[in-house]
């Protein structure tokens, strides 16, 4: 069953967990994307993240991606809800692992002044849908986050945070940019997403070779998603997980405040 984690981060910032000032320089912005090959030295790196970038590219070059974006625009659109379930306004937002920009096109001028949108993938900014609010392309790895400490009044994400190696780091650097009392909302497939795949699969490898190699991306069990929200500085948490059995996943949605 996909299980798609929601999280949403509402609280004061504390001073944990910072990032050092001289990785965040906002004069880079324009070509924040890792190194080939980099990572944090503390991470299991189980994802290829020069691989996922051409991944993300080639799929972003596709001639009718709306076809399988689906899924995508759903989700957006879900978060893009609950960024207007907040009665204020955010004049400086940022997306984190955007695409081709499946949150910013649910969202209006009057709520967000400014959207930057940070992703790995250059076809995807390149390609990214039509919005009516301004918009900053920033060529950027979610691991690592080229801007400046408290940033940002918005920081969303929609299906991007479960291909990173090192989410603890990742989140720290979301709350390392946003401003007191910032908000972030987020989206990940979580725990037992395509659990009845994965078994399947790893029966059917035992039984005809043996032992069997993993081809179902791991996903970070719900039950943890708080703990590491609280060690990155968030407070004021909401965990909601969306089961879709047709679909087979669970969608688990983050909010939070900083």
């Amino acid at each position: 069953m996909l299980r798609l984690t929601r999280f949403s981060l509402l609280g004061r910032r504390s001073p944990v967990a910072r990032v050092p000032a001289k990785n965040l320089g906002l004069r880079k912005a324009a070509s924040g994307s890792s190194p080939s090959g980099s990572a944090s030295p503390r991470a299991l790196n189980i994802f290829d993240r020069e691989l996922k970038r051409k991944q993300k590219n080639w799929a972003a070059r596709q001639p009718e991606p709306m076809k399988f974006d689906y899924l995508k625009d759903e989700v957006g659109s879900r978060i893009a809800d609950r960024v207007y379930d907040i009665p204020r306004n955010f004049p400086l937002a940022l997306d984190v692992g955007c695409g081709r920009g499946y949150i910013a096109q649910h969202l209006n001028k009057e709520t967000v002044g400014k959207f930057f949108q940070a992703d790995i993938a250059e076809n995807a900014l390149k390609n990214t849908l039509e919005m009516e609010i301004p918009t900053v392309s920033v060529l950027a790895d979610e691991e690592f986050l080229p801007f400046r400490e408290n940033t940002f009044d918005l920081v969303v994400s929609s299906l991007s945070l479960h291909w990173v190696n090192d989410l603890p780091r990742a989140l720290q650097q979301i709350h390392y940019v946003l401003k007191p009392d910032g908000v972030f909302i987020g989206a990940m497939f979580g725990g037992d997403t395509l659990y009845e795949l994965r078994c399947s699969l790893q029966l059917a490898e035992t039984e005809r070779e043996g032992g069997f190699s993993p081809h179902i991306s791991p996903f970070t069990a719900v039950n943890d998603l708080g703990h590491l929200l609280g060690r990155a500085g968030f407070n004021t948490l909401t965990v909601v997980t969306i089961k879709r059995t047709l679909m087979k996943f669970k969608l688990t949605i983050l909010e939070c405040l900083n």
